[in-house]
């Protein structure tokens, strides 16, 4: 069979032997289980993870290993056997306290098998280690308890109506959920953004059918394992690895999946969109491209807005595969010169290399095809008339490496002022401390909304410059400060809906009016 939907209990999902000093990584066959229905089961061996050799030494690029990709077929198959568990299955008829256990045991197990989960992070999407177990695999791990936590807490209404004299009336809501959910997300941080999606979903009592995103399905595949460990009853969760353009195009034109959360590019969530509108008119959540501002004032710290932009918070971070990355840099033109000398020499102290080593800053692009973008985007820059002061190619060593980048004099109509790069690339414009208006003006001068930030010891501006902004989340005097907590978002063309927080689950239910009269 072509279709992975589903890990089975018996025996270990993955298996990583790290040797030193070469980081010797061998990863073992899968065992897979394929539902075909809640009564029937089909377990086989698969070459999903097959055993490598000559191993593979993460310091040059090889194949990791193969993965099964699915068809049209697997996806029907994997959305009925989502259909049946919520509609017949014991998910469907579980006390949400109960549903909130199993939730928080799938945390724990996570949390249990956190070192693996980020080796496999760091294997698959380039993601250094350290920030693959603090942000990519503990952020997961507190999402899910935190959606845990809501379970028992999903509540309607009662609301005054006018009453039917002589007799009389009641009025209440309910939060039901949906159904069943498709889940598409992108490759830059893919243990994280499934349980963004994932942990709110299952919470609101849905069932999902997810696709990973093609160049980086392994912790996806880990992470059925764990639910299946974890107890969550066969159907609820399907993991499809696929191709965009077969599976996430099945799935938003099935009419058996009633939302569909996505997570990726402008253009792409677009298409979706239209397809989910012309299937069924399912219900969708969007979070799109971006190109956020950060507004750097003289009268800043310093030191922390050298630190936050350089230390991997704003536009390094995650190799600026990030889609809140500081896009572009608005600096006052009294500091400017004195910013950019410091912002280069801390640049130029990062320790490029394996994601692996511990010691390592700066990891390599997650493929081949983006590391070509992003020289291309580069050399549009330069084309444009802006000034590269550093980096901007590829690094001449094995791998997808890419030097951290640093552009300025960059104008408002340059083609690298206007669209992401989704790389480490840091674009920096200048502007006058007396025109506040006009620098708003320029920073939301653009189709994108996502995020965007603000340095200023003067809490008056802060607040001023805060208000204007158009971007669903703004950051004052730090950068990239995200919490299971808080609601994540964009606006324009960032797309639409929530990620996070309790607004997260309105994104995964619906609301049922009752009226009784008496």
């Amino acid at each position: 069979t072509s279709g992975l939907i589903m890990c089975h209990l018996n025996g270990p999902f993955i298996k990583i032997l790290i040797g030193k000093p070469e980081l010797l990584v061998i990863i073992q066959y899968i065992a897979v289980f394929l539902p075909n229905s809640l009564h029937q089961e089909e377990t086989f061996y698969v070459p999903l993870f097959t055993p490598v050799s000559p191993p593979v030494y993460l310091s040059v690029p090889q194949v990791i290993c193969d993965v099964s990709l699915a068809q049209i077929s697997d996806v029907d198959k994997a959305v009925s056997a989502a259909k049946e568990a919520f509609e017949e299955g014991q998910w469907g008829k579980m006390n949400p306290r109960d549903r909130g256990r199993l939730i928080y045991k799938l945390a724990d197990l996570m949390e249990l098998h956190q070192e693996e989960l980020a080796t496999i992070e760091a294997i698959d999407s380039g993601a250094v280690y350290t920030l693959a177990l603090k942000t990519h695999v503990g952020m997961s791990i507190q999402t899910f308890r935190y959606f845990a936590g809501w379970c028992d807490k999903i509540e309607g209404s009662t609301i005054p109506i006018n009453q039917a004299r002589p007799n009389r009336n009641l009025t209440f809501t309910k939060k039901e959920p949906i159904g069943v959910c498709a889940i598409v997300i992108p490759w830059n941080y893919p243990l994280m953004m499934l349980a963004w999606k994932t942990a709110a979903c299952l919470a609101a009592g849905n069932t999902i059918v997810l696709k990973p995103a093609q160049v980086t399905p392994l912790t996806a595949l880990k992470f059925a394992e764990l639910a299946a460990r974890a107890g969550l009853p066969k159907g609820v969760i399907n993991i499809l690895p696929g191709s965009g353009a077969l599976v996430g195009q099945r799935l938003s034109d099935h009419p058996d999946v009633r939302k569909l959360g996505f997570t990726g590019s402008t253009e792409i969530g677009k298409h979706i969109m239209k397809s989910c509108a012309v299937s069924n008119v399912k219900k969708v959540s969007l979070e799109l491209g971006g190109k956020s501002p950060l507004i750097i004032f003289s009268d800043c710290d310093m030191d922390k807005a050298v630190r936050m932009v350089c230390s991997f918070i704003s536009v390094f971070f995650n190799k600026g595969e990030n889609c809140i990355a500081a896009g572009r840099l608005f600096v006052e033109d009294t500091i400017h010169d004195q910013y950019v000398k410091r912002v280069v020499e801390e640049v130029n102290k990062m320790k490029i290399g394996d994601p692996l080593d511990r010691s390592t800053d700066h990891g390599p692009q997650n493929h081949k095809a983006h590391l070509d973008k992003l020289v291309e985007y580069c050399q549009t820059g330069v084309k444009d008339g802006a000034t590269l002061i550093c980096g901007g190619k590829q690094i001449q060593r094995p791998g997808f490496f890419f030097e951290p980048t640093v552009f300025i004099d960059v104008q408002d109509h340059m083609y690298i002022a206007k669209e992401e790069s989704f790389g480490p690339v840091m674009i920096i414009s200048k502007f006058k401390g007396s025109e506040v208006d006009d620098v708003l003006r320029r920073a939301n001068a653009s189709e994108y909304g996502l995020a965007s930030g603000v340095f200023t010891r003067d809490i008056s501006k802060a607040l001023y410059v805060s208000e204007r902004l158009n971007a669903g989340t703004v950051f004052v005097n730090t950068y990239n400060k995200t919490d299971v907590a808080s609601p994540f978002g964009g606006f324009k063309q960032s797309g639409f809906g929530k990620d996070l927080g309790k607004e997260a689950l309105n994104e995964y239910l619906k609301t049922k009016a009752v009226t009784i009269e008496y």
